[in-house]
Parts: structure tokens; sequence; C-alpha cells
């Protein structure tokens, strides 16, 4: 109480100095014990200094322009000194009359209000007020989900708005950590920018990001430099842009990684820089997956399957996946193709679509075509059958124009299978 107290001389004293409410308008403004204020409101005779400011406080003023504080001194009639010795009207003093509101507009300057020192954190108020104040969930300490802390993340609000899927980002603590700590505007906007500026559209932005979130890690010069790079190696633009859409962790890996996996590719393939260059267009993975499967799969076709090193070349640079394709399923589409349907390897090698397909997609067509007589793969015979058209064209093709039949006789033969 002392402390408020203390405060009303300078306030006053603020008011004194603006030249705009004299000592006789403040007698005015603050309206005895007893005195009407607004018609079925009284203000309450016969109070403590003490439970005066606990009930009320010190109200500097309100917008509708109504004086509404009651004031009030100690019993031990302690004063209260001003610049010019102007005490508060005591609160135990006989109510005379009604008292007149004052209008701000003409009683009041509000460059004097705006000196008011702004009230106490620490101002008592009243249970009613209490009841009334509206506190914000706590924040949870821990959580295994980021819903919990969307609510509270402008960061993650905005990373959701982009099409960020966050239920696949919590499976891993280090990366839901990771965003949990980044600003918005100082740390993700301009990696943002760069995606866009690379060639990243809107709609792409929510699927990059979802896989490859540790890029918001990721130095902005660093980045910058690992793009510069390809440029230099006569990557366009739009290629660098679609082998990042297809591979979102390309950029996160080094000059040096990039340019040895460049390096091998073009030495263990024996492929020119063009072709290199193609080969990755089509497939960036090969710069950011592991080395291993791909050195798998050229000894299982140099040395199981039997194929030279040119038709390697060959059949990798029109189906790169081959490179990486599953070791099982290679061998037993190879098997099923050169034994069972007599293809001879240069066949193959003009068609390697065929390891790109489903292995019982072959089958079930082979075997019509075997049943009506006419699974003749030889291009130099009559009613030849393309391996490319075998495995790609659709069911009704397939039946009209290689098995001379309908799609029902197909449909009938596939179920005595």
């Amino acid at each position: 109480m002392a402390l408020l107290a203390q405060q009303i001389p300078r306030w006053l004293n603020s008011i004194k100095l603006s030249s705009s409410v004299t000592a006789t308008q403040l007698r005015k403004c603050f309206p005895r014990a007893g005195k009407t204020l607004l018609p079925g409101f009284f203000a309450q005779p016969q109070l403590s200094s003490d439970d005066c400011f606990l009930r009320s406080g010190f109200k500097t003023y309100r917008t509708s322009s109504v004086w509404n504080s009651s004031q009030s001194t100690n019993s031990s009639g302690q004063e209260i000194n001003c610049a010019q010795s102007t005490l508060l009207p005591s609160v135990n003093e006989p109510s005379q009359k009604s008292q007149k509101i004052p209008s701000f507009d003409s009683e009041l300057s509000l460059e004097g209000l705006d000196d008011l020192p702004p009230l106490s954190p620490l101002q008592p108020i009243s249970e009613e007020e209490a009841i009334q104040i509206i506190a914000d969930p706590p924040l949870p300490p821990s959580s295994f989900t980021l819903r919990d802390y969307v609510d509270h993340s402008e960061t993650l609000k905005k990373l959701v708005l982009l099409g960020v899927d966050l239920s696949k980002i919590e499976k891993h603590p280090d990366a839901a950590n990771l965003l949990l700590r980044l600003d918005f505007e100082k740390d993700i906007k301009q990696i943002l920018l760069f995606l866009k500026d690379l060639g990243i559209e809107d709609n792409q932005l929510g699927t990059f990001l979802t896989k490859n979130y540790a890029i918001f890690s990721e130095d902005l010069e660093n980045l910058k430099t690992r793009v510069a790079y390809l440029l230099s190696k006569n990557f366009s633009k739009v290629d660098i842009a679609q082998m990042v859409r297809n591979a979102p962790f390309l950029l996160s890996f080094s000059v040096e990684r990039l340019d040895n996996r460049l390096g091998f590719f073009q030495k263990e393939l024996e492929l020119s820089v063009k072709k290199t260059r193609d080969l990755v267009i089509h497939l960036p993975r090969l710069l950011t997956g592991s080395l291993e499967p791909v050195k798998e799969n050229m000894k299982v076709y140099r040395l199981e399957l039997g194929f030279k090193r040119n038709e390697i070349q060959h059949m990798i640079t029109k189906i790169p996946k081959m490179l990486t394709a599953n070791k099982r399923k290679v061998t037993e589409t190879f098997d099923y193709v050169h034994n069972v349907m007599c293809v001879p390897h240069h066949i193959i090698v003009k068609f390697p679509q065929v390891f790109n397909s489903r292995l019982f997609k072959v089958k079930e067509r082979h075997l019509f075509l075997a049943y009506l007589g006419r699974a003749q793969y030889d291009p130099a015979k009559p009613n030849y059958i393309s391996l490319d058209k075998l495995v790609s064209v659709p069911d009704e093709i397939f039946c009209e124009e290689m098995a001379k039949a309908s799609v029902q006789d197909f449909e009938k033969f596939l179920k005595t299978l």
C-alpha cells in the first residue's frame, strides 16, 4: 500500500505540469464518498485506506469519459504531498450533493494522460475479474507427437500450411527437436526461397520437406555451392530441379561426394561424360544411395547372366533402374525369359524393359501365346512378338494385335492356371 501511496503524488504532479488540470478541477473529478456517480451507483463510504485500494485499486482513466475512482487517506491522517501540496479529499468527509461528471474534451488534456505511469502488474484484482481470466494451456514438457506443439509454434503452423507431414517427421526425435528450435523467419524462410528459385513448385515443397527436413540445418552458402558445381558439369537448371525433386537428399551431399559419384559411374561403366550425365538425370538416386547394390548387380549381369560390358552399358542407359534392381528379381526374370521363352541375349539387350516389368505378367501372356501357338520371339521369323510390346501394352491391345483373341478368352485361360 505504501508503494501505491507513493505513486499518487507523482501522478498528480504529471497532470499538474501538463497545465490542463488545476487543483480545483481535480477536486471536481474525484467524488466524495456517498455521492452519486451514475444513476443507480453510489460510492462506498467509510472505507479504510487498505480496503479502498484492495477492492478497487487506483484507476487512471477510462475511455467512457467517466472518472470512477474513490480516493482515501490513512486513518492516522498521513498527508500526501504533491508539487503544490494538493491534498486528495478524504473518504470520511460527509457527502454534500451530487457531483457533476467532468468531460474529457473540456477539462482534461489527453497529452497529460499520456504521461501517466502504467498500472503495476502486482495490483490486486477482485475475485470476479480473476474468474474472467483465461490462461493459455501450458506447453507440454515432453510428448510423443508434434501435434501437441503446433498451437504453440508458428514454425510448425506454417510448415503444416506448406503441406509438410509432421506425423512422418515426428518418428525421428532429433528431427522433431530441430523443428521446434527453428525460427521460421530466420532459419526456414531463406531455404524456402532458395528452393523456389531452384524450381521447386509450391505444391511440391511439402513432399520435399517431409523427406528432407534436415535441409534446414544446412548452410545456405553450401547449398548454393553444390548447385553451382552441378551447373559447372553442364547440368541445366531444369535438370537440377528434376533431380532434386526425385532425390530430395541430393543437395545434402558435399561437392566432393557428388564429384566422386559421377567419377565412379563414368569409370565403372566406361560411359562418356554425356551418357553419365543422362544416367544420373534419369535416376538421381544413384548419387545419394548406397553403391553396394550397384556393384552387386554389375557382377550379376556380367558373371551370372553372361552379358558383355557393352551390352550392360546399352541396357542401363535405357533402363537405369537395372543398376538398383533387386538381385533375385533380376535373376528370376532372366531365367524365365532366356531359358523358358528361349529368347537369346542379343534380343534381351534390345528390349531391357523386360527386367523392369512384373514377372507374373510375362508368364501369363507367354503361356497364353504358347497355348495359341503364337509364342514366337525371333524377329527373323513370321508372327514375331516383340518383347517390348509383350510387357508394356494393355490387355486389350495384347489380345487383339498379338494373341488374335478376345479379352474374355484370355481371362478364361487365366482361370485355368
